[in-house]
């Protein structure tokens, strides 16, 4: 395993940057109704699932919270999957979209998970 460098070169990043994306794309189609309270809340959500992993990255010097940024992650990520039922629940979304998207985030949370679990892994905590 290459050492990793930025946080760009991370799958959880790359994956939740993808995953914002796409919900970027699809929240376009949601009726205008929607702008200050559905498509704001999903994209900001699923944005802040990446901008915090930067931050937690940046932040391994110290273990608690490199755990504390990832934790704060997973709850984005989470909030996200719920803006996601929302979005399935509203029809503004077809079940297709849903699952594929949701499992995206599952993906990403079990990832989260497993950095929060195994911390040392990831950090530059003096041996």
């Amino acid at each position: 395993m290459s050492k990793i460098i930025s946080h760009k070169e991370l799958k959880v990043f790359q994956l939740s940057f993808e995953a914002a994306m796409q919900i970027f794309e699809i929240s376009k189609s949601f009726p205008s109704e929607e702008k200050y309270s559905l498509t704001d809340q999903i994209r900001r959500s699923s944005r802040s699932v990446s901008g915090t992993i930067a931050e937690a990255w940046r932040k391994r010097r110290y273990e608690k919270s490199f755990v504390a940024k990832l934790s704060d992650s997973e709850g984005e990520a989470a909030e996200t999957q719920v803006w996601l039922d929302y979005s399935f629940a509203c029809k503004y979304i077809n079940e297709e979209i849903y699952n594929e998207l949701y499992a995206k985030y599952d993906h990403i949370l079990a990832m989260l998970v497993k950095m929060i679990f195994n911390p040392k892994q990831w950090t530059l905590s003096k041996k």
